[in-house]
């Protein structure tokens, strides 16, 4: 009866969700774990949807308002990028080109990866064919 009840109220699903992630923050605080709150949450959820105790439906309804509203969860850095003025200026530039900077090389460094891995794939393959 309470799964129903969950599948229709986007409410309840919400309130799912905060209590899933409050959990794992619990868990973080208690034990003292690096690993954030929200991220134990995540997998505890993760288990209850592929053990089947959870369905998708019920909370199908509140992940979609999260996502829908996702914006509002940023207004806070915003407002914290406006108490800053000096990340408005040359600073900011600076650590922005950092930022891109750091994307470039990641992003270049994992093709030359993948393309020395398919290298040494067809290498091996073509080892394969000759004998």
């Amino acid at each position: 009866m309470l799964r129903r009840k969950l599948r229709g109220s986007r409410a309840g699903q919400l309130v799912l969700i905060g209590a899933i992630w409050f959990a794992g923050q619990s868990l973080a605080n208690l034990f003292g774990l690096a690993i954030p709150g929200g991220v134990i949450g995540m997998f505890a959820l993760l288990a209850a949807l592929l053990s089947g105790y959870l369905r998708p439906q019920s909370i199908s309804r509140g992940a979609r308002w999260f996502l829908a509203e996702l914006l509002l969860f940023f207004v806070p850095a915003v407002l914290a990028i406006l108490d800053h003025p000096e990340f408005l200026g040359l600073l900011g530039l600076k650590i922005l080109a950092v930022i891109f900077g750091g994307i470039v090389v990641v992003m270049g460094s994992t093709a030359l990866a993948v393309e020395f891995g398919l290298n040494v794939m067809h290498r091996i393959e073509a080892r394969h064919a000759r004998s």
